[in-house]
């Protein structure tokens, strides 16, 4: 099966352009606003909708500023020391979800300093709110051909077009209209496990009453190991590689400590039995 041709531009007023990336985001914020709200309504919550509204605002911010900038060092540091003002050209593409949880991290400790909740509150009422966004990101990711996945010959796997930009800087050997080997769509895989499968661990744990940081906790845990589990699938970024092992890329690099983190916290927050 081909990859289907899907245009990134939705619709286009002079030099206005309305993008499928970038309604993602939208989508993952509203998303995120929604599910705080059903949150809130919950008798005992102690949250209003202006300091959800507030929330989401905050996270937002942290998300997009910390992706930016966790992209450029993560994943293109040699080409910002090249040229320091990429950092500032974000309609370049380039965002790191781990970049973006370290500004989202910031986000929500300044939230909670304004709110007098400590960053563990906060950062359990958001753990169930975020991964819609996370899947509505990757989606962007594929409709912009971002992220293409390794080669396959699974029922599932798509040839990719040559003309795509992560194509070319993959297999320059690419001079037709379409690669002659099928990838898997990992961008796909990946929209399910952030988008679907770790919102139903989060939404099902929340569920119930837990300890102060266990939300946050198992939040770090699940992404971490299905972003490590994807990434097999992952074509790894091509001016990067493999960072050890032959095996391990950048992504699962820098899933390995929310792991650990989430173990660690999840552990010390437990209750006595």
């Amino acid at each position: 099966m081909h990859y289907p041709h899907i245009d990134p531009v939705i619709f286009q007023f002079g030099w206005v352009a309305v993008r499928w990336y970038g309604l993602s985001y939208l989508a993952g914020f509203l998303a995120a606003w929604w599910l705080g709200n059903r949150r809130a309504r919950v008798a005992g919550s102690g949250w209003t909708a202006q300091q959800v509204s507030d929330l989401v605002f905050y996270g937002a911010l942290g998300a997009v500023i910390g992706g930016r900038i966790g992209y450029v060092f993560f994943y293109g540091f040699q080409q910002f020391l090249r040229d320091p003002l990429w950092l500032f050209r974000i309609w370049d593409g380039g965002m790191s979800f781990h970049g973006g949880l370290i500004g989202g991290i910031v986000a929500l400790a300044l939230f909670g300093r304004a709110t007098h909740r400590t960053f563990l509150q906060v950062a359990d009422f958001a753990a169930p709110i975020v991964p819609p966004g996370l899947g509505f990101g990757r989606l962007g990711n594929f409709a912009n051909t971002e992220l293409p996945g390794r080669m396959t010959d699974s029922p599932f796997g798509l040839i990719y077009p040559c003309h795509a930009d992560a194509i070319q800087r993959m297999n320059s050997m690419c001079t037709g209209a379409w690669e002659d080997f099928a990838r898997h769509p990992s961008p796909l895989y990946q929209a399910f496990a952030e988008g679907v499968v770790l919102f139903a661990i989060m939404w099902l744990f929340t569920s119930k009453p837990r300890p102060v940081g266990a939300a946050t906790a198992v939040f770090l845990i699940a992404y971490g190991a299905l972003r490590f589990t994807t990434e097999l699938f992952r074509e790894p970024d091509a001016h990067i590689g493999f960072v050890a092992l032959n095996w391990v890329t950048m992504g699962q690099l820098l899933s390995i400590p929310m792991i650990v983190v989430g173990i660690v916290l999840l552990f010390a927050v437990r209750k006595p039995a």
